[in-house]
């Protein structure tokens, strides 16, 4: 992901965040809307998740050293894991206790007008930052359906901003759903199930995004595609006959190390391997440039089939 493009949708969303829980939370004070007030926290609550995600990017744009030999990639996971755990869970569980509060102490909804209007007002704004970061996504998706770009995105900020946007629209819906039907009915109780509504729907979304940033966060190799492309790089020159083993992993969005042993001729001389090993590299960052850190360890291939047994070993009833 281009940190250009992942900044400029965690900052539309900031922005719309941060307007509409200032509008929010003005309505909540004149109107006294559970609702409202759940919403109010939920705004604050992803203001303080792109502060969160674009301080991760900051920090993991630091150098390597001594003590983090592969550098600070990882620091983007290690954010987005906490946006999507406590401030999601602190979101929901906020609006889930305000809901059960106003089932059992139901307070009289006044100046409806008002937070229907700011909630048609947030719709809008929630929609362009919705917008923005499918218009950053789509430049990264490839094709692949929405589910599976959150599913297998390396970079988390674009997945969790659209996931928060899209939960965003959801409780808001839930709100005006539940203002609606207090004022056409009378009855309190539907505010506070909008509320129960809106908390459920933030632990929910919690929930899969802490799945997800977690098997980043345990460490995650390259996608198929890639690998396939790894691989047709290092067999595409004449430097080596086959590959014994590789494994990649993700240090960080931007970055894959590759580890992989292949198998040279067992005639070469020191001097023709390492430049072998120099031209498979460059190839496999030319066709991944993700793969900035490459480690290849040279070796000789033994067929296992042609291999013949050492004669000091005995065989009895099948097993050595």
């Amino acid at each position: 992901m281009s940190a250009s493009g992942g900044n400029k949708a965690i900052l539309a969303a900031f922005a719309a965040n941060m307007g509409i829980a200032i509008t929010k939370l003005i309505a909540w004070a004149v109107s006294g809307s559970a609702s409202m007030l759940a919403e109010s926290v939920h705004s604050l609550a992803d203001s303080g998740n792109q502060l969160l995600l674009l301080l991760g990017g900051r920090k993991s744009r630091r150098k390597a050293d001594q003590e983090h030999p592969f550098g600070y990639g990882r620091e983007r996971y290690v954010y987005a894991f906490v946006v999507s755990i406590i401030l999601f869970s602190v979101g929901g569980v906020f609006s889930i206790y305000e809901g059960i509060d106003k089932l059992q102490h139901p307070h009289e909804l006044t100046m409806a007008w008002l937070p229907i209007t700011v909630l048609l007002i947030a719709i809008g704004l929630e929609s362009f930052s919705l917008r923005t970061a499918m218009r950053e996504s789509n430049l990264l998706r490839n094709g692949q359906s929405w589910v599976k770009f959150v599913r297998h995105a390396k970079a988390p900020e674009l997945p969790v901003v659209l996931l928060e946007d899209v939960a965003a629209l959801i409780g808001l819906v839930f709100a005006l759903l539940g203002v609606g039907l207090t004022v056409i009915t009378g009855n309190s109780v539907w505010d506070a199930i909008g509320t129960l509504a809106i908390g459920t729907l933030l632990v929910a979304v919690a929930i899969i995004l802490g799945i997800e940033t977690k098997s980043l966060l345990v460490g995650e190799g390259a996608n198929d595609e890639d690998v396939v492309a790894i691989e047709k790089a290092v067999m595409a020159g004449p430097e080596t006959k086959r590959i014994i083993h590789m494994k990649t992993l993700y240090l960080g969005p931007d970055e894959l190390l590759v580890a992989a042993k292949l198998a040279f001729d067992s005639n070469s001389r020191f001097a023709d391997v390492a430049h072998s090993i120099d031209e498979v590299e460059a190839r496999i960052r030319a066709a991944v440039p993700a793969a900035r850190t490459i480690y290849i360890e040279p070796d000789v291939w033994i067929d296992p089939s042609l291999a013949s047994p050492p004669t000091d070993t005995i065989f009895i009833k099948g097993r050595e």
